[in-house]
Formats: C-alpha cells, structure tokens, sequence
C-alpha cells in the first residue's frame, strides 16, 4: 500500500509529463522506522518544507500531516523495521524549463519498506574510496537531482567499496549518500553544515550525541590528506546509522578495526534509538 496524490493505494503511475521525470524538478526523504515507529520524523519533514521552499515548490501537506501520512502506511504495510521513502515534484505540465504558469499541483509519493539494520557494517565496519566531488553546489537541497551521487557510488561498488568520500578542490565534503567525519585524539571533525552538503538528520543526531558523551564536535572543513593521518573514520546516514570506515583506497584505517570513540558513538547512538 502506497501513499500518491491524497490517497492509500496499491499502485499508481508517473505521467510521462512529470517534471520530477523530465527534469529531477522534485525532492524526497527518507524516515527510518525502528519497532513500528518512526525515527526523527519531525526534522526529516522540516527539511523538506525547507527543501520546498528552497526551490519555490510547494509540498502542499504540513510536518504533522506527513507524519500521520507515514503512521498509516506503517500500519498499512505491517513495517517493524524499515524505511519510507517520499517523493514531491512540482507536477505535471507541459515540458518547459520555467515553472508552469499557472502552477500545478504537486505529485506527492510515499511508500514504506522493510529495511534491517546494517549490522555486518555496524560491527565489522566498511570500506571506502575517494572520488572528486562533482555534484551541484546545493548540495544543502535534498533533490532528485542525484547523477554526481549515482556515478561516485557506482565506482565505490566497482572497487569493492560501501561508499565513495567526495573531494572537492581538496577538501572534503560527504559521502555519496552519506556524512563523512574523521576523529584525530578523541575530537570529532566534520564538513560544516553549508551548500556544500547535505545537513544530515543522523549528523545532527550524532552531533548530539557527542555532546552528551563530551566528545568535541568540530565543523570545518578538513583536507583529503587529513583522512589518512586521522585515527578513526565513520560515515553517517539514516539508513548506515554510525559505520565505521576501516580502509581508504588503499589505507588501513584504525588498524583495519572500529575505533573505540566511533563504537561509543554507536553506542550512544542506539540508545538513542531505543534498540536492544
């Protein structure tokens, strides 16, 4: 069962005319449920409206009615543990790069999945390469325009590796999908939160967590070279959670092993989550 345009269904179709299918012209999310119940869903709806409003569409519903949207489809779907994914273009219309005028109504999906937690990942950790940043520059906006992203993580998958970290003109960014943060004598560094990335939920969830446990929390950007004199790397995202990065192209991280302060931060993490 599927959420599309206002109602509870068991399929719907794209209009070939979508601008989200001509153009990337859209944004999503995704809110992570853990036991039935849905994770950081308030925040994951205001970045939305604000990814909304950052591109002068409209979204059309509120936080609370996208999350009461989202309960029905828990229950709907029987999702214990699992994501759910949600679409908004600015519609169908005609096929010209200037808004529609007049405007049109938006084309709303959502849909819930069965997701496990990545627990291999978790526990052992992953590896990784570095690729060139070669995304757009609001990368802050949560859109559909994701080919950088594709392409970096099709070559991560081609080298064996979980993720590709994004470099751009020496600094690093994020991950293809992900947070990067990098750990040098117990303090945690991290790109600040501007046009360069994404502000992940997860991020700001870590961030807190690093709070409660007196870990400092550094946003600044970091240098590429920075990655392989550090002593831990973890990546972030709302379906990684806190992974630990063990390998670097060709580099051992953390003798090949998590790092004590991501596995505290894991753990903090999980509290937080309210898994056992």
């Amino acid at each position: 069962m599927i959420f599309f345009n206002g109602n509870y269904v068991e399929q719907a179709h794209a209009e070939i005319t979508d601008r989200g299918y001509q153009f990337g012209d859209g944004i999503y999310e995704v809110v992570r449920v853990y036991n039935g119940q849905l994770y950081t869903a308030q925040e994951h709806f205001e970045r939305l409206l604000r990814s909304a409003a950052e591109i002068q569409m409209d979204a059309k519903y509120s936080v609370e009615e996208y999350i009461e949207i989202c309960r029905q489809l828990i229950e709907k779907n029987q999702i214990e543990m699992g994501n759910i994914y949600i679409q908004v273009t600015r519609g169908v219309a005609p096929r010209n790069h200037p808004f529609p005028i007049p405007s049109v109504e938006p084309t709303i999906l959502l849909y819930a999945y069965a997701s496990a937690r990545p627990e291999k990942g978790l526990k052992e950790g992953v590896k990784t390469i570095t690729a060139e940043d070669i995304r757009w520059l609001r990368c802050d906006i949560k859109s559909l325009n994701l080919l950088g992203n594709v392409l970096n993580k099709q070559k991560a998958v081609e080298h064996g590796a979980t993720e590709a970290i994004q470099i751009r003109d020496g600094i690093v960014t994020e991950g293809a999908s992900s947070n990067v943060f990098a750990i040098k004598d117990g303090t945690v560094y991290t790109h600040p939160a501007n046009h360069l990335i994404l502000n992940g939920i997860t991020r700001l969830e870590i961030k807190k967590v690093c709070a409660s446990l007196n870990i400092p929390f550094v946003e600044e950007a970091f240098e590429s070279s920075f990655l392989f004199e550090c002593d831990e790397v973890f990546i972030s995202s709302t379906s990684l959670e806190v992974t630990p990065v063990i390998q670097i192209d060709d580099t051992m991280i953390s003798n090949g092993t998590p790092g004590k302060v991501t596995q505290a931060i894991q753990d903090g993490f999980v509290a937080n989550i309210g898994i056992q």
